[in-house]
């Protein structure tokens, strides 16, 4: 049953609208024009070392599926681009294959098109007991714990009893020897909840913000009554405000995704504190066609954000976070009433 909804929820995001109606934020978000930006574009290094792992870009590839016969393909194209790129990959929920072992490979088939890339294994907050087994199975440098609460509430008999949940990461993070990362499946992660995950000891944290795919449309499409579906499609922190929540309370590194859908974006998301941008929908789309479509959409990606950094004077992505930022409209009402300063983003 599991391998089958991993099925149907694959042909759900590439058939049919289930991307929010509400934006990320991040077409209200400008990065300031310099006109004399006083460095070479050619020079301009888009490399970092990440968790341990040096990476020639900060896009990353975000966990997208696995757990059914028919995805292996999707997962090896993205797994070759990954390793001829130089980037992170990560992997679907891995619960199918630890407990369906026929589909394990859908998993490991990363691995072994990847022998160098970084891989980020997938469990739910729930399954500590999977912990070393995700890891196992990918040979992993670091494990993402997902968080979709939205997801479960919509999801036909979903699971929603969270209780104990903060609890059970710390558990993890204490048990495992890669670093253990947490993301949300889209719905965004707040200020507050941030800082509780940091003092889990997550080495990481990955927004996984509004405006994007919306879990609640695909499930909406799998339930009987749409009544819930449709009422909760754009609940969420769009991802720009979640980005800016997330990297002004914590000390670890925080990956913007949730509707990246352009190296511009991506450098909007760097410029306002974020590590990595994490792409999903984009690359699923190019892994039908190769891992020749799936390079050359990273290579889009690589492109625009280098644009964007020449164009603001940034060298390097440290220079890219230090750039002055304007941030407009209701992103900027949004983060005000949170308690945000948002001028200080201009006036660095």
């Amino acid at each position: 049953m599991i391998s089958d909804r991993k099925l149907e929820h694959l042909i759900l995001c590439t058939s049919c609208d289930v991307e929010y109606r509400k934006s990320t934020g991040f077409e209200e978000i400008e990065i300031v024009h310099r006109a004399i930006p006083e460095i070479n574009r050619e020079k301009i290094d888009i490399g970092l070392d990440f968790l341990g792992k040096e990476l020639s870009s900060p896009i990353m590839i975000s966990a997208i599926t696995g757990g059914h016969p028919a995805v292996l393909k999707i997962n090896r194209e993205l797994a070759r681009a990954a390793e001829e790129l130089g980037i992170a990959l990560g992997l679907g929920s891995q619960r199918a294959g630890i407990e369906h072992p026929e589909v394990e490979e859908t998993y490991a088939i990363a691995r072994k098109e990847a022998p160098s890339a970084m891989l980020v294994g997938n469990i739910g907050s729930s399954h500590i007991e999977y912990a070393e087994r995700a890891v196992e199975m990918i040979d992993a440098d670091a494990l993402a714990v997902h968080l979709n609460p939205l997801q479960e509430s919509i999801q036909p008999g979903g699971d929603v009893d969270s209780t104990g949940a903060l609890e059970s990461i710390s558990s993890i993070v204490k048990s495992m020897d890669v670093p253990v990362m947490v993301k949300e499946t889209g719905a965004g992660i707040s200020s507050e909840d941030a800082i509780k995950l940091e003092a889990c000891g997550v080495a990481a944290i990955d927004v996984a913000g509004a405006g994007g795919t919306s879990w609640a449309a695909v499930e909406t499409y799998r339930a009987d009554d749409r009544y819930l579906g449709e009422l909760f499609w754009d609940w969420g922190i769009p991802t720009a405000a979640s980005t800016v929540e997330v990297a002004e309370s914590v000390n670890v590194p925080v990956i913007a995704s949730g509707g990246i859908r352009s190296g511009l974006d991506a450098a909007k998301a760097i410029a306002l504190g974020a590590t990595m941008a994490g792409i999903a929908l984009p690359v699923l789309e190019a892994a039908g066609q190769g891992y020749r479509a799936v390079i050359r959409v990273i290579e889009r990606f690589n492109e625009a954000l280098k644009t964007a950094m020449y164009l603001a004077g940034a060298e390097t992505l440290d220079d890219l976070k230090n750039s002055q930022v304007i941030i407009m409209g209701r992103t900027r009402e949004w983060l005000n009433e949170r308690g945000f300063e948002t001028i200080k983003y201009a006036r660095r």
